[in-house]
């Protein structure tokens, strides 16, 4: 049995939602961000259900996003579980720091924005301040079943986020997705920093498209999202994202033909109206749909003194 709970926050995004699910042990999947509204939110509508947080045996997270890791610490009784990489935004240490804004620094200078807009790598840390404090208890991977609910089975579904796992349950069909799938909007899929500093900028557009493709090959029923509506239609919510975001991609190719364009010039094309609100966003989604042209062999990349600028095939 699934009961949505409907958290506030102070997000664009607006509401989102968390899973309690009842099994060999009474789970919480993601907890809303840390602000006093939101754990108002939580305990009344645990209440009205016949619970209080002590209640709770198991939380388990979907990804590390403020928005839905923010009260790990409300529940005394629950241990923690979730993708590996929550742990580096929930123990944050000094050298996760450093790494962190050493990363965004070069993604900033190789994506062509210029210097005035640098201080935007502080405006990132800020959104950590509503996310958990505490490191996970158990790490979960894909192949794993939750602890307490054999059935259901952990999926690894990175893209929107590198800790985003999704929980299917084999016997009813029906899915647990967090931010991989949303009825009314589409997922971002955001630029992090790799888990390996030794390891490359994960394009996480490409993950995601990877991981969207990867719904196909189960028969879902139902996703529970961490925002808005069930999605009842998953296979053929799956096609039209996968298919507007090409239509997408090939209108930003539009925009690299004649002269070479870095990202934070293409960025200013695509959102002229909010890219000095939201950079962080806007420059995520326009790298995305690049990365998928490079892949696709309709853009060619050139290094121009450690600027990056993209030229149309």
């Amino acid at each position: 049995m699934i009961h949505q709970l409907t958290i506030p926050t102070p997000f664009a995004v607006g509401d989102v939602h968390s899973y309690l699910v009842k099994g060999d042990q009474l789970t919480l999947v993601d907890v809303g961000p840390n602000t006093e509204q939101a754990r108002e939110a939580i305990e009344y509508q645990l209440k009205e259900i016949g619970y209080r947080p002590e209640d709770i045996e198991q939380v388990v997270l979907t990804h590390h996003h403020p928005d839905h890791s923010g009260w790990t610490e409300l529940f005394p009784n629950a241990p923690l579980s979730g993708h590996a990489y929550n742990n580096v935004w929930f123990t944050r240490s000094d050298a996760f720091f450093s790494y962190h804004d050493a990363f965004y620094l070069d993604q900033l200078i190789e994506e062509g924005v210029p210097e005035s807009y640098h201080h935007w790598i502080e405006k990132m840390r800020r959104p950590i301040k509503l996310m958990g404090n505490r490191p996970l208890d158990f790490i979960l991977k894909e192949g794993d079943h939750v602890p307490g609910h054999e059935k259901l089975l952990v999926i690894e579904t990175l893209g929107h986020a590198q800790s985003q796992l999704s929980f299917y349950h084999r016997d009813d069909e029906w899915m647990i997705g967090g931010d991989h799938l949303i009825k009314h909007i589409s997922s971002n899929p955001l630029i992090e920093p790799p888990l390996n500093p030794a390891s490359k900028r994960p394009k996480a557009l490409l993950q995601y498209n990877a991981s969207l493709k990867r719904l196909n090959d189960f028969p879902i029923s139902r996703i529970y999202s961490g925002h808005g509506d069930v999605v009842d239609n998953v296979h053929v919510l799956v096609r039209e994202r996968l298919a507007k975001q090409h239509g997408r991609a090939l209108q930003v190719r539009e925009f690299i033909n004649g002269e070479a364009k870095t990202i934070f010039e293409l960025t200013q094309t695509l959102f002229p109206k909010v890219y000095e609100k939201e950079l962080g966003l806007t420059l995520s989604e326009t790298i995305g749909q690049v990365d998928y042209l490079e892949d696709k062999g309709m853009v060619l990349a050139e290094n121009r003194g450690g600027v990056m600028y993209y030229q149309s095939v």
